[in-house]
């Protein structure tokens, strides 16, 4: 039931800033290095947050899964990417235009796509609390048409932020740690795999 909305997001949620490492080109520029470890530091956490939100998602696919649980899970996850779109906005925001050609109009656009990320987010949030947990038909139409909307988001709000991650800049932020894909760290659901053995006491029979 939420497997379409983990792969939607899976997809595009942690796009924005994820670099693989480049090769240098032999053009390194301090001005562009320091303005790249001067956004990278600050993006780390929020790179985390979205990739924790993320993995957690991804815990709650399973078809037997409640719809209460994943309404509250889905809810909490979307609620942690939209507040750390914000905070990427905020960290580019600060940082000012990169140095070089047209820095200016990209970083601005580059701004914009991540408010933008983050309202989208919030908007997608405020639909998965209103979905209606005690019809489990309609709760996964819900989810399907929430995943149709997080596609969107994913391959319509990323123009800005490639164009941000090309040439120099993007050379210069591949090689930050802080720009580079989280490993998720979120604590494995309670997966009742391995039987414990009943202790004798846990069921005492009651004579009538």
């Amino acid at each position: 039931m939420n497997k379409k909305l983990a792969a939607a997001l899976s997809g595009g949620a942690v796009l924005v800033l994820t670099l693989s490492g480049c090769s240098d080109d032999g053009g390194s520029d301090n001005k562009v290095n320091d303005w790249a470890k001067k956004v990278c530091d600050q993006v780390k956490p929020q790179l985390q947050k979205i990739a924790n939100a993320n993995a957690a998602i991804q815990q709650q696919t399973a078809d037997n899964s409640k719809p209460a649980d994943v309404q509250k899970t889905d809810s909490a996850a979307f609620q942690q990417i939209s507040q750390a779109y914000k905070a990427l906005g905020a960290a580019v925001d600060s940082a000012g235009a990169p140095p070089v050609d047209n820095g200016e109009t990209t970083h601005k656009e580059a701004v914009k796509e991540l408010n933008a990320s983050s309202a989208a987010y919030a908007e997608l949030q405020k639909k998965v609390d209103a979905l209606d947990i005690k019809d489990q038909a309609k709760f996964a139409d819900g989810l399907k048409g929430i995943a149709d909307e997080l596609n969107k988001i994913s391959t319509n709000g990323d123009q800005a932020l490639k164009k941000l991650q090309s040439g120099k800049v993007g050379i210069a932020m591949a090689k930050q740690p802080g720009c580079q894909k989280p490993t998720a760290s979120v604590p494995p659901a309670a997966t009742p795999s391995k039987t414990p053995e009943k202790p004798a006491s846990a069921s005492p029979s009651k004579k009538p």
